[in-house]
């Protein structure tokens, strides 16, 4: 007779795909490295859902917004279908009702440099192993918040196994002819209109490529068609354009073989970009997370990879200190400056076109695009993968 498959929740953040792209990883590792069989089945992660269609998750289960509906949600879910363990990516009222309803749960941390004490109340600080993943630097409000949580387990970058490098890839490989622009998921529950950031960074990004030179450039996110094309209607005639939302597989082969990446700072897209060695500039970021994470690609590639936010957009200093208080102050400034920049008649459009551009050159004077994941580790799947294994019923 076969075993019962053992049943695993899982979970990823409603922002952006960075969640649902480690999910993809720690799922495959999960079903290489398991002995016995697994069952999947997910929570919530509505926007991540595409990025998990080759992944064996079913049935999804939507969730209320409200804590009290949430629990309840979760209590009946996790009866109903016989949930043994849970993986939770980010999203931290999800794994606290996991946890609440007799569910264990590793929970992965991607983000352990945003937190200050306003955040601590959204953590699941309890989690029965919460993988927290090495960064480049940890600022000193984030300690106290980290050194409370019993289970603290650091590991290595969760990214997916990335295709072989294309021969003849180095640093050197100038000048740039092809390139990847990637916004990634775009959506956030706290937008109003996510729309936005593409209206201002889609045409500054294709102008600065054309006038660097760049041939050919694939433009990647969950654009909707009419979007895109009212985006792309007035790309330079010289720039060969293609557009469409890629899989976690079908963007890794798009990546080992372009030229240059220009992509708003989501960190598991730089680190899959730095194990790749693709020469990466970073566009303006989306929130407050990827301020965090185009300063470290900066640091670690050093030269000033990025194009950033005109001050009267929002200033960086302005957004970091306010998260003292919680990352909901420093997003309600951040959104509401890129909200204005949208409808300010190209302005602001104007300058980020010479801002990456700029970056772009600025790039010739990197030598090892490898070297922030080289830093962090790449076996973050694997070690994730083991902790749940760890923690599922003989």
């Amino acid at each position: 007779m076969h075993p019962e498959p053992t049943t695993i929740a899982v979970s990823g953040a409603e922002f952006g795909w960075g969640s649902s792209g480690k999910l993809n990883a720690v799922l495959s590792a999960l079903r290489n490295r398991s002995r016995t069989p697994l069952r999947f089945i997910g929570l919530a992660s509505g926007l991540g859902r595409p990025l998990l269609a080759d992944q064996p998750v079913g049935p999804w289960h939507d969730l209320p917004d409200t804590v009290p509906e949430l629990r309840a949600g979760v209590q009946e879910i996790t009866r109903t279908q016989h949930v043994q363990a849970a993986l939770v990516v980010l999203d931290g009222p999800v794994a606290t009702a996991l946890e609440n309803a007799g569910v264990p749960t590793v929970f992965v941390d991607s983000l352990p440099f945003m937190w200050s004490e306003g955040d601590r109340d959204a953590l699941p600080l309890n989690a029965t192993v919460y993988c927290a993943q090495q960064c480049l630097d940890l600022p000193p409000e984030c300690r106290d918040v980290l050194a409370s949580v019993p289970t603290l387990r650091w590991v290595e970058a969760v990214i997916d196994t990335p295709p072989p490098v294309p021969p003849g890839r180095s640093a050197a490989a100038r000048p740039y002819r092809t390139a990847l622009v990637s916004l990634g998921g775009l959506r956030s529950p706290y937008l109003a209109d996510w729309t936005s950031y593409p209206r201002v960074v889609v045409p500054a990004a294709l102008a600065a490529l054309a006038a660097h030179g760049v041939a050919r450039a694939h433009l990647a996110g969950n654009l909707p068609a009419a979007l895109t094309d009212r985006l792309t209607h007035h790309a330079p005639a010289s720039l060969e354009l293609t557009t469409g939302a890629l899989s976690p597989s079908a963007f890794l082969s798009e990546l080992a073989h372009c030229d240059v990446l220009l992509t708003s700072p989501g960190l598991t897209t730089l680190l899959e970009a730095g194990r790749l060695q693709v020469p990466t500039v970073c566009l303006p970021p989306q929130n407050l997370s990827q301020i965090f994470n185009g300063r470290f690609h900066a640091q670690a590639a050093g030269a000033d990879v990025r194009a950033t936010w005109p001050d009267d957009v929002f200033s960086e200093g302005e957004a970091l200190t306010l998260r003292a208080k919680g990352e909901d102050h420093a997003l309600a400034l951040i959104y509401d400056g890129i909200g204005a920049a949208a409808s300010d008649g190209g302005r602001t459009a104007a300058t980020l076109r010479d801002r990456i551009l700029d970056a772009l050159q600025r790039s010739a004077a990197v030598t090892d695009w490898g070297a922030l994941t080289t830093a962090v580790g790449t076996g973050g799947a694997a070690q994730v993968a083991d902790a749940l294994l760890e923690i599922l019923p003989a």
